[in-house]
Protein backbone atom coordinates (compact mmCIF):
# COMPACT_ATOMS: atom_id res chain seq x y z
CA UNK A 1 0.00 0.00 0.00
CA UNK A 2 1.47 3.63 -0.96
CA UNK A 3 1.10 6.57 1.07
CA UNK A 4 1.71 10.01 -0.20
CA UNK A 5 1.37 13.49 1.14
CA UNK A 6 -0.94 15.66 -1.70
CA UNK A 7 -0.39 19.57 -2.24
CA UNK A 8 -3.81 21.45 -1.01
CA UNK A 9 -4.85 22.24 -4.29
CA UNK A 10 -5.30 18.38 -5.44
CA UNK A 11 -8.13 18.13 -3.12
CA UNK A 12 -10.10 21.70 -3.42
CA UNK A 13 -12.78 19.76 -4.60
CA UNK A 14 -16.38 21.18 -4.92
CA UNK A 15 -17.65 20.83 -1.41
CA UNK A 16 -14.39 19.84 0.24
CA UNK A 17 -13.70 21.71 2.80
CA UNK A 18 -17.48 23.28 3.56
CA UNK A 19 -20.75 22.12 3.54
CA UNK A 20 -22.41 22.55 -0.27
CA UNK A 21 -25.18 24.65 -0.47
CA UNK A 22 -26.63 22.48 -2.63
CA UNK A 23 -25.02 19.38 -1.85
CA UNK A 24 -25.40 16.68 -4.58
CA UNK A 25 -26.95 13.61 -5.01
CA UNK A 26 -26.92 10.78 -1.88
CA UNK A 27 -25.82 13.64 0.70
CA UNK A 28 -26.68 14.27 3.47
CA UNK A 29 -26.32 17.81 5.39
CA UNK A 30 -26.51 18.07 9.27
CA UNK A 31 -26.04 21.13 10.72
CA UNK A 32 -27.15 20.10 14.97
CA UNK A 33 -29.31 23.17 15.41
CA UNK A 34 -31.53 20.73 17.13
CA UNK A 35 -31.26 16.90 18.35
CA UNK A 36 -30.70 14.95 15.25
CA UNK A 37 -31.95 11.62 16.70
CA UNK A 38 -29.14 9.60 15.46
CA UNK A 39 -28.63 6.20 17.10
CA UNK A 40 -26.11 5.80 20.12
CA UNK A 41 -25.00 2.47 22.05
CA UNK A 42 -23.24 3.24 24.91
CA UNK A 43 -22.15 6.37 24.51
CA UNK A 44 -23.44 7.92 27.61
CA UNK A 45 -22.58 5.44 29.61
CA UNK A 46 -20.60 7.96 32.44
CA UNK A 47 -23.28 10.40 32.64
CA UNK A 48 -25.15 8.83 35.63
CA UNK A 49 -21.36 7.80 37.22
CA UNK A 50 -19.08 10.10 39.46
CA UNK A 51 -15.83 9.40 41.63
CA UNK A 52 -14.68 11.29 43.97
CA UNK A 53 -11.30 13.16 43.72
CA UNK A 54 -9.03 14.49 46.60
CA UNK A 55 -5.74 16.85 46.54
CA UNK A 56 -4.67 17.69 49.99
CA UNK A 57 -1.26 19.36 49.03
CA UNK A 58 0.57 21.95 49.69
CA UNK A 59 2.94 23.49 52.58
CA UNK A 60 2.96 21.63 55.91
CA UNK A 61 4.47 21.80 59.19
CA UNK A 62 5.31 17.91 59.18
CA UNK A 63 7.94 16.18 58.49
CA UNK A 64 8.03 13.16 56.52
CA UNK A 65 10.51 13.69 54.15
CA UNK A 66 13.91 13.77 56.48
CA UNK A 67 14.65 17.09 56.63
CA UNK A 68 13.53 19.42 59.86
CA UNK A 69 10.48 20.30 60.91
CA UNK A 70 8.59 21.34 57.27
CA UNK A 71 7.92 20.66 53.81
CA UNK A 72 5.88 20.54 50.96
CA UNK A 73 3.21 17.84 49.55
CA UNK A 74 0.05 15.77 51.04
CA UNK A 75 -2.18 13.74 49.30
CA UNK A 76 -2.77 13.79 45.24
CA UNK A 77 -5.11 12.34 43.32
CA UNK A 78 -4.84 11.41 39.71
CA UNK A 79 -7.58 13.33 37.93
CA UNK A 80 -8.48 14.99 34.20
CA UNK A 81 -9.27 18.71 36.22
CA UNK A 82 -5.71 20.64 36.64
CA UNK A 83 -4.52 21.21 40.40
CA UNK A 84 -0.78 21.84 41.72
CA UNK A 85 1.17 23.36 44.33
CA UNK A 86 4.80 25.04 42.59
CA UNK A 87 7.21 27.90 43.19
CA UNK A 88 6.63 30.33 40.74
CA UNK A 89 9.86 31.34 38.26
CA UNK A 90 11.63 33.53 35.90
CA UNK A 91 10.28 32.02 32.80
CA UNK A 92 12.70 29.46 31.47
CA UNK A 93 12.66 27.72 27.74
CA UNK A 94 13.94 25.32 26.63
CA UNK A 95 17.25 26.74 25.26
CA UNK A 96 18.02 27.79 29.21
CA UNK A 97 19.27 24.92 31.87
CA UNK A 98 17.32 23.86 34.19
CA UNK A 99 17.73 22.11 37.65
CA UNK A 100 15.81 20.90 40.78
CA UNK A 101 16.80 18.78 43.90
CA UNK A 102 15.70 17.39 47.15
CA UNK A 103 14.77 14.48 49.13
CA UNK A 104 11.48 12.82 48.77
CA UNK A 105 9.49 10.21 50.04
CA UNK A 106 6.07 8.26 48.79
CA UNK A 107 3.39 6.48 50.30
CA UNK A 108 0.16 4.99 48.87
CA UNK A 109 -0.16 1.45 47.42
CA UNK A 110 -1.56 3.61 43.99
CA UNK A 111 -0.76 7.31 42.95
CA UNK A 112 0.19 8.98 39.49
CA UNK A 113 2.07 12.23 40.29
CA UNK A 114 4.22 14.43 38.34
CA UNK A 115 7.26 16.30 39.89
CA UNK A 116 8.90 18.99 37.41
CA UNK A 117 9.05 21.69 35.87
CA UNK A 118 5.34 23.22 34.34
CA UNK A 119 3.55 25.80 32.85
CA UNK A 120 0.74 26.96 34.95
CA UNK A 121 -1.53 28.26 32.00
CA UNK A 122 -1.13 24.73 29.80
CA UNK A 123 -2.34 22.17 31.83
CA UNK A 124 -4.91 20.16 30.43
CA UNK A 125 -4.02 16.43 29.74
CA UNK A 126 -1.13 14.47 29.89
CA UNK A 127 1.46 14.13 28.04
CA UNK A 128 1.08 17.90 29.48
CA UNK A 129 2.50 20.38 27.44
CA UNK A 130 5.28 22.71 28.49
CA UNK A 131 6.91 20.17 31.18
CA UNK A 132 10.11 18.77 32.36
CA UNK A 133 8.98 16.02 35.12
CA UNK A 134 9.55 12.93 37.13
CA UNK A 135 6.72 11.21 36.89
CA UNK A 136 6.19 9.32 39.94
CA UNK A 137 4.39 5.67 39.65
CA UNK A 138 3.03 3.93 43.21
CA UNK A 139 2.27 0.38 42.16
CA UNK A 140 2.40 -1.61 45.46
CA UNK A 141 5.35 -1.71 47.94
CA UNK A 142 7.33 0.41 45.42
CA UNK A 143 7.34 3.09 43.35
CA UNK A 144 8.35 3.63 39.55
CA UNK A 145 10.22 7.13 38.10
CA UNK A 146 10.23 7.83 34.62
CA UNK A 147 11.78 10.64 32.65
CA UNK A 148 9.36 12.62 30.69
CA UNK A 149 8.86 15.78 28.99
CA UNK A 150 6.51 17.52 26.15
CA UNK A 151 6.93 20.97 23.88
CA UNK A 152 4.58 23.49 23.50
CA UNK A 153 3.29 21.78 20.51
CA UNK A 154 2.12 18.42 22.18
CA UNK A 155 5.49 16.77 21.18
CA UNK A 156 6.50 14.16 23.71
CA UNK A 157 9.68 11.98 24.79
CA UNK A 158 9.70 8.82 27.19
CA UNK A 159 6.65 7.15 25.65
CA UNK A 160 7.97 3.63 25.20
CA UNK A 161 8.67 0.52 27.05
CA UNK A 162 12.48 0.38 27.87
CA UNK A 163 14.93 0.18 30.31
CA UNK A 164 16.10 1.72 33.46
CA UNK A 165 19.74 3.82 34.24
CA UNK A 166 20.83 4.52 30.39
CA UNK A 167 21.38 6.36 28.06
CA UNK A 168 18.36 5.73 25.20
CA UNK A 169 17.87 7.50 21.82
CA UNK A 170 15.06 9.14 20.83
CA UNK A 171 11.79 6.29 20.12
CA UNK A 172 14.00 3.84 21.44
CA UNK A 173 12.80 3.82 25.11
CA UNK A 174 11.03 5.30 28.08
CA UNK A 175 14.34 5.99 30.39
CA UNK A 176 12.61 4.19 33.78
CA UNK A 177 14.07 4.12 37.04
CA UNK A 178 14.11 1.00 39.13
CA UNK A 179 11.36 0.53 41.47
CA UNK A 180 11.62 2.33 44.48
CA UNK A 181 10.80 1.37 48.23
CA UNK A 182 7.73 3.66 49.13
CA UNK A 183 7.81 5.15 52.29
CA UNK A 184 11.53 5.87 52.64
CA UNK A 185 13.62 8.77 52.05
CA UNK A 186 15.20 9.31 48.68
CA UNK A 187 17.47 11.76 47.54
CA UNK A 188 16.50 13.64 43.59
CA UNK A 189 17.60 15.63 41.24
CA UNK A 190 16.51 17.04 37.73
CA UNK A 191 18.55 18.27 35.18
CA UNK A 192 18.03 19.75 31.49
CA UNK A 193 20.95 20.65 29.38
CA UNK A 194 20.21 22.23 26.05
CA UNK A 195 23.81 21.41 24.79
CA UNK A 196 22.80 17.77 25.71
CA UNK A 197 22.45 15.06 22.69
CA UNK A 198 24.58 16.64 20.36
CA UNK A 199 22.63 20.23 20.82
CA UNK A 200 18.75 18.54 20.56
CA UNK A 201 18.63 18.73 24.59
CA UNK A 202 18.93 16.38 27.06
CA UNK A 203 16.94 15.26 30.42
CA UNK A 204 18.97 13.69 33.16
CA UNK A 205 17.15 12.44 36.62
CA UNK A 206 18.86 10.79 39.44
CA UNK A 207 17.39 8.71 42.49
CA UNK A 208 20.14 7.48 44.97
CA UNK A 209 22.51 6.13 42.98
CA UNK A 210 19.80 5.34 39.86
CA UNK A 211 20.32 7.58 37.04
CA UNK A 212 18.64 7.48 33.63
CA UNK A 213 18.98 9.94 30.59
CA UNK A 214 15.97 11.39 28.41
CA UNK A 215 17.11 12.65 24.90
CA UNK A 216 14.77 14.81 23.01
CA UNK A 217 13.27 13.90 19.93
CA UNK A 218 14.68 15.68 16.69
CA UNK A 219 13.10 18.95 16.30
CA UNK A 220 11.47 18.92 20.04
CA UNK A 221 13.78 21.47 20.60
CA UNK A 222 12.40 23.50 18.27
CA UNK A 223 9.34 23.55 18.93
CA UNK A 224 9.73 25.52 22.52
CA UNK A 225 8.50 24.85 25.87
CA UNK A 226 7.95 27.94 28.40
CA UNK A 227 8.20 27.18 31.95
CA UNK A 228 7.10 29.19 34.87
CA UNK A 229 6.53 26.42 38.13
CA UNK A 230 8.16 24.16 39.42
CA UNK A 231 6.43 21.38 41.81
CA UNK A 232 3.70 18.81 41.97
CA UNK A 233 0.55 18.06 39.98
CA UNK A 234 -1.21 14.94 39.23
CA UNK A 235 -0.93 13.37 35.97
CA UNK A 236 -3.72 14.60 34.11
CA UNK A 237 -6.16 11.78 32.88
CA UNK A 238 -9.24 10.28 34.25
CA UNK A 239 -9.73 9.45 37.72
CA UNK A 240 -7.52 7.11 39.24
CA UNK A 241 -6.21 6.95 43.01
CA UNK A 242 -4.08 9.03 45.06
CA UNK A 243 -1.42 8.52 47.29
CA UNK A 244 0.81 11.14 49.34
CA UNK A 245 4.06 13.02 48.10
CA UNK A 246 6.48 14.62 50.91
CA UNK A 247 9.38 17.06 49.09
CA UNK A 248 11.78 18.63 51.45
CA UNK A 249 15.20 20.73 51.19
CA UNK A 250 14.20 21.59 47.46
CA UNK A 251 16.58 23.71 45.02
CA UNK A 252 15.25 25.28 42.04
CA UNK A 253 17.63 26.84 39.60
CA UNK A 254 20.08 27.77 42.27
CA UNK A 255 17.59 28.67 44.84
CA UNK A 256 16.87 26.98 47.91
CA UNK A 257 13.94 26.60 49.87
CA UNK A 258 14.19 24.49 53.11
CA UNK A 259 10.70 25.21 54.19
CA UNK A 260 11.80 26.14 58.00
CA UNK A 261 8.25 28.46 57.19
CA UNK A 262 5.76 28.63 54.30
CA UNK A 263 7.76 28.97 51.31
CA UNK A 264 4.72 31.07 49.99
CA UNK A 265 4.41 28.75 46.63
CA UNK A 266 1.71 29.00 43.91
CA UNK A 267 -1.28 26.29 44.55
CA UNK A 268 -4.09 26.16 42.23
CA UNK A 269 -7.32 23.31 43.31
CA UNK A 270 -4.67 21.71 45.91
CA UNK A 271 -6.88 21.93 48.44
CA UNK A 272 -10.47 20.80 47.66
CA UNK A 273 -12.54 17.42 47.36
CA UNK A 274 -14.91 17.21 44.14
CA UNK A 275 -16.68 14.47 42.43
CA UNK A 276 -15.87 14.16 38.50
CA UNK A 277 -17.05 12.16 35.29
CA UNK A 278 -14.34 12.07 33.47
CA UNK A 279 -13.61 8.26 34.52
CA UNK A 280 -12.11 5.98 31.93
CA UNK A 281 -13.60 3.83 30.25
CA UNK A 282 -17.37 5.48 30.90
CA UNK A 283 -17.82 7.51 27.53
CA UNK A 284 -20.21 10.80 27.33
CA UNK A 285 -20.50 11.66 23.52
CA UNK A 286 -23.46 12.59 21.07
CA UNK A 287 -25.35 15.58 20.73
CA UNK A 288 -24.56 18.81 22.69
CA UNK A 289 -26.37 22.33 22.41
CA UNK A 290 -22.33 23.70 22.55
CA UNK A 291 -20.67 25.21 20.27
CA UNK A 292 -17.23 24.28 20.30
CA UNK A 293 -16.12 22.72 16.47
CA UNK A 294 -16.95 26.56 15.08
CA UNK A 295 -20.14 25.39 13.29
CA UNK A 296 -22.68 27.95 12.16
CA UNK A 297 -25.07 28.01 14.93
CA UNK A 298 -25.05 26.19 18.71
CA UNK A 299 -25.15 22.46 18.57
CA UNK A 300 -22.74 19.98 17.96
CA UNK A 301 -22.37 16.37 18.09
CA UNK A 302 -19.19 15.23 20.39
CA UNK A 303 -17.79 15.00 23.94
CA UNK A 304 -15.49 12.98 26.01
CA UNK A 305 -14.65 9.34 24.44
CA UNK A 306 -12.42 6.74 25.54
CA UNK A 307 -10.96 3.88 23.58
CA UNK A 308 -12.76 0.40 23.36
CA UNK A 309 -11.93 -2.54 24.35
CA UNK A 310 -13.46 -6.06 21.87
CA UNK A 311 -13.29 -8.59 24.29
CA UNK A 312 -16.27 -6.79 26.36
CA UNK A 313 -20.19 -6.06 24.67
CA UNK A 314 -19.83 -3.16 27.40
CA UNK A 315 -16.65 -1.59 26.20
CA UNK A 316 -17.70 -0.95 22.82
CA UNK A 317 -19.38 2.39 21.71
CA UNK A 318 -20.60 4.47 18.73
CA UNK A 319 -23.18 7.39 17.70
CA UNK A 320 -23.91 7.58 14.60
CA UNK A 321 -26.77 8.29 11.57
CA UNK A 322 -28.92 6.07 9.75
CA UNK A 323 -27.82 5.53 6.14
CA UNK A 324 -26.77 3.25 3.24
CA UNK A 325 -26.21 0.54 3.39
CA UNK A 326 -23.07 1.72 1.23
CA UNK A 327 -20.20 -0.47 -0.08
CA UNK A 328 -16.47 0.02 -0.59
CA UNK A 329 -16.57 -0.68 -4.47
CA UNK A 330 -18.21 2.61 -4.88
CA UNK A 331 -17.21 6.59 -3.93
CA UNK A 332 -17.99 8.50 -0.53
CA UNK A 333 -17.21 11.42 1.17
CA UNK A 334 -17.39 13.67 4.27
CA UNK A 335 -17.00 16.61 5.10
CA UNK A 336 -17.11 18.71 8.37
CA UNK A 337 -16.01 21.60 11.02
CA UNK A 338 -13.56 20.14 14.38
CA UNK A 339 -12.30 21.02 17.79
CA UNK A 340 -10.09 18.77 19.79
CA UNK A 341 -10.22 20.11 23.47
CA UNK A 342 -8.25 17.72 25.08
CA UNK A 343 -6.22 14.76 24.64
CA UNK A 344 -4.40 12.17 26.71
CA UNK A 345 -1.16 9.88 25.60
CA UNK A 346 -2.55 6.75 24.19
CA UNK A 347 -6.50 7.82 23.27
CA UNK A 348 -7.99 7.80 20.21
CA UNK A 349 -11.32 9.28 18.37
CA UNK A 350 -12.23 7.29 15.23
CA UNK A 351 -14.62 9.16 12.68
CA UNK A 352 -16.72 8.14 9.49
CA UNK A 353 -18.48 5.19 8.35
CA UNK A 354 -19.57 2.22 10.44
CA UNK A 355 -21.17 -1.09 10.59
CA UNK A 356 -24.02 -0.71 13.31
CA UNK A 357 -23.10 -4.49 13.89
CA UNK A 358 -19.27 -5.93 12.96
CA UNK A 359 -17.73 -2.42 14.22
CA UNK A 360 -18.85 -3.15 17.42
CA UNK A 361 -18.89 -7.00 17.82
CA UNK A 362 -17.44 -9.06 20.54
CA UNK A 363 -13.58 -10.41 19.60
CA UNK A 364 -11.26 -12.05 21.61
CA UNK A 365 -8.76 -10.95 19.51
CA UNK A 366 -6.81 -8.11 20.14
CA UNK A 367 -4.67 -8.27 16.54
CA UNK A 368 -6.11 -4.43 15.37
CA UNK A 369 -7.11 -1.36 17.34
CA UNK A 370 -9.26 -0.53 14.14
CA UNK A 371 -13.46 -2.03 14.19
CA UNK A 372 -13.99 -3.88 11.18
CA UNK A 373 -16.06 -2.28 8.58
CA UNK A 374 -14.93 0.87 8.94
CA UNK A 375 -14.03 3.84 6.93
CA UNK A 376 -12.64 6.93 8.46
CA UNK A 377 -10.28 9.64 9.69
CA UNK A 378 -8.06 8.94 13.16
CA UNK A 379 -7.55 11.23 15.86
CA UNK A 380 -4.18 10.11 17.91
CA UNK A 381 -0.60 9.82 18.29
CA UNK A 382 1.98 8.56 19.03
CA UNK A 383 2.90 11.24 21.47
CA UNK A 384 6.34 11.93 20.19
CA UNK A 385 4.35 13.76 17.40
CA UNK A 386 1.63 15.27 19.20
CA UNK A 387 -1.85 14.43 17.86
CA UNK A 388 -2.10 13.43 14.49
CA UNK A 389 -5.13 13.30 11.91
CA UNK A 390 -5.00 10.43 9.44
CA UNK A 391 -7.01 8.03 7.03
CA UNK A 392 -7.93 4.46 8.23
CA UNK A 393 -10.01 1.55 7.01
CA UNK A 394 -11.11 -2.08 8.13
CA UNK A 395 -12.93 -4.22 6.01
CA UNK A 396 -15.65 -6.84 7.91
CA UNK A 397 -12.64 -9.59 6.06
CA UNK A 398 -9.94 -7.72 8.30
CA UNK A 399 -8.46 -5.96 5.40
CA UNK A 400 -6.93 -2.89 6.54
CA UNK A 401 -5.13 0.68 6.41
CA UNK A 402 -4.21 3.65 7.20
CA UNK A 403 -1.87 6.93 7.13
CA UNK A 404 -0.20 6.72 10.61
CA UNK A 405 3.47 8.00 10.13
CA UNK A 406 2.99 8.87 6.16
CA UNK A 407 2.02 12.59 6.96
CA UNK A 408 1.58 14.92 9.63
CA UNK A 409 -1.20 16.54 10.07
CA UNK A 410 -1.54 18.00 13.54
CA UNK A 411 -4.12 18.67 15.43
CA UNK A 412 -3.66 20.31 18.82
CA UNK A 413 -6.42 19.98 21.84
CA UNK A 414 -6.60 23.40 22.15
CA UNK A 415 -9.66 23.82 21.05
CA UNK A 416 -9.35 25.44 17.63
CA UNK A 417 -11.56 24.88 15.00
CA UNK A 418 -10.45 23.28 12.23
CA UNK A 419 -11.85 22.03 8.56
CA UNK A 420 -11.76 18.49 7.75
CA UNK A 421 -12.58 15.90 4.77
CA UNK A 422 -12.67 12.57 3.56
CA UNK A 423 -12.72 11.30 0.24
CA UNK A 424 -12.93 7.24 -0.39
CA UNK A 425 -12.36 6.81 -4.31
CA UNK A 426 -12.16 2.67 -5.31
CA UNK A 427 -11.08 1.53 -8.75
CA UNK A 428 -12.03 -2.12 -9.32
CA UNK A 429 -9.60 -2.42 -12.36
CA UNK A 430 -6.57 -0.52 -10.59
CA UNK A 431 -5.53 1.21 -7.09
CA UNK A 432 -8.04 3.41 -5.71
CA UNK A 433 -7.27 6.12 -3.25
CA UNK A 434 -8.64 7.05 0.16
CA UNK A 435 -7.92 11.02 1.12
CA UNK A 436 -8.26 12.87 4.24
CA UNK A 437 -7.48 16.50 4.74
CA UNK A 438 -7.54 18.78 7.79
CA UNK A 439 -7.08 22.73 7.43
CA UNK A 440 -6.39 21.74 3.28
CA UNK A 441 -3.59 20.10 3.64
CA UNK A 442 -3.86 16.31 2.42
CA UNK A 443 -2.97 12.93 3.29
CA UNK A 444 -3.66 9.99 0.79
CA UNK A 445 -2.96 6.15 0.65
CA UNK A 446 -3.29 3.75 -2.22
CA UNK A 447 -6.09 1.35 -2.21
CA UNK A 448 -5.82 -2.26 -3.27
CA UNK A 449 -8.21 -3.42 -5.58
CA UNK A 450 -8.98 -6.38 -3.33
CA UNK A 451 -10.46 -3.79 -1.15
CA UNK A 452 -12.97 -2.36 -3.30
CA UNK A 453 -14.11 -6.47 -3.32
CA UNK A 454 -15.09 -6.73 0.07
CA UNK A 455 -18.55 -7.76 1.02
CA UNK A 456 -18.09 -5.10 3.47
CA UNK A 457 -21.52 -2.99 4.00
CA UNK A 458 -21.23 0.49 6.12
CA UNK A 459 -24.88 1.72 7.81
CA UNK A 460 -23.86 4.21 10.00
CA UNK A 461 -21.99 7.44 9.90
CA UNK A 462 -20.60 9.29 13.38
CA UNK A 463 -18.10 8.05 15.99
CA UNK A 464 -17.03 4.63 16.91
CA UNK A 465 -14.67 3.47 19.51
CA UNK A 466 -11.26 1.06 18.86
CA UNK A 467 -10.65 -1.81 19.63
CA UNK A 468 -8.28 -1.87 21.77
CA UNK A 469 -8.55 0.01 25.32
CA UNK A 470 -6.94 3.52 26.35
CA UNK A 471 -7.42 7.15 27.10
CA UNK A 472 -9.36 9.68 26.31
CA UNK A 473 -10.16 12.87 24.18
CA UNK A 474 -12.53 15.71 24.44
CA UNK A 475 -13.90 16.30 20.10
CA UNK A 476 -16.87 18.35 18.69
CA UNK A 477 -18.00 18.05 15.33
CA UNK A 478 -20.32 20.53 13.34
CA UNK A 479 -21.72 21.27 9.83
CA UNK A 480 -21.32 18.05 8.46
CA UNK A 481 -21.96 16.83 4.64
CA UNK A 482 -21.36 12.87 4.40
CA UNK A 483 -22.79 10.36 2.21
CA UNK A 484 -25.92 8.68 2.72
CA UNK A 485 -26.53 6.70 -0.50
CA UNK A 486 -24.70 5.34 -3.63
CA UNK A 487 -25.21 6.14 -6.91
CA UNK A 488 -24.97 3.10 -9.25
Amino acid sequence: MKHSWVAPAAFLLSGALAASADPPPGTRVESFDRDPDWEGLNNRAGRDTARTVRHDFGYSASNHAGGSTGEVGGFITAAAEPAYYGKRIAARMLDDRLSASGSLVCSGEHFHVLLGFFNSRTLNEWRTPNTIAIRLLGRGDVFYAYVEYATQEWRAGGDSPGGFATVLPPGAGRPQLRGFLRGTVHRWSIQYDPTGNQGAGAVTVTIDDETAVCELGAGHKQDGATFDHFGLLPVLKSADDGGEVWLDDVTVNGTVDDFSHDPGWDGYHNRRTYETHEIRPYWDFGYSPTHFAGGREPGEIGGTIYRGDCRYADKLAYYGDRLGPLTLDRPMSATGRIAMLRGVSDSTTLIGFLNSVDSISVSESQSSALPKSFVGIALEGPSREGFLVYPVFRTSDGLEGNGAGRGMLRIRPDGASHTWSLRWAPDGAGPGSMEVSLDGQVLSIELDPAVSRSATRLDRFGVVTTWIDGNGQRVFLDDLEYTCTQQQ
